[in-house]
């Protein structure tokens, strides 16, 4: 995961998932890694290219959820949409809340892949908005 200013989003898949009314770039994205990982186990893969792309889904899985989250309770809490303007992420959506948790999940203090989810699993994405 590399390092991205406010204003430019994490990359989403151009893969070929069908179109579902609902589903944002992000849940296409999980999708397609799920089905290539998938592909990857069924066809005997390589061990570590799996473990790779597993550990790539779990983090992004993490991060979605979180930032799904985020949203639906900044919805209600003028104060979390205003810590998300000011510090120069834009008005309240998904991909600029998205934004936000990405760049702080990237700046976690590193740890081992199951340590690094937990903690984007843990971190109080809310309290960093309103500090």
């Amino acid at each position: 995961m590399s390092s991205r200013g406010p204003d430019e989003q994490p990359p989403a898949s151009s893969g070929t998932a069908k179109l579902v009314p609902g589903v944002d770039d992000y849940q296409k994205e999980i999708a397609d890694l799920e089905t290539q990982v998938e592909q990857l186990v069924e066809a005997e893969g390589d061990a570590k290219t799996i473990a790779e792309l597993s550990m790539q889904l779990e983090i992004l899985k993490a991060i979605y959820t979180r930032a799904t989250d985020l949203l639906q309770r900044g919805l209600k809490d003028d104060g979390l949409r205003y810590g998300l303007r000011i510090q120069g992420y834009g008005d309240w959506n998904l991909d600029n809340v998205y934004a936000f948790v990405y760049e702080r999940s990237v700046e976690l203090e590193p740890k081992a892949h199951s340590a690094f989810v937990g903690g984007i699993r843990d971190a109080d994405f809310a309290l960093m908005l309103n500090s």
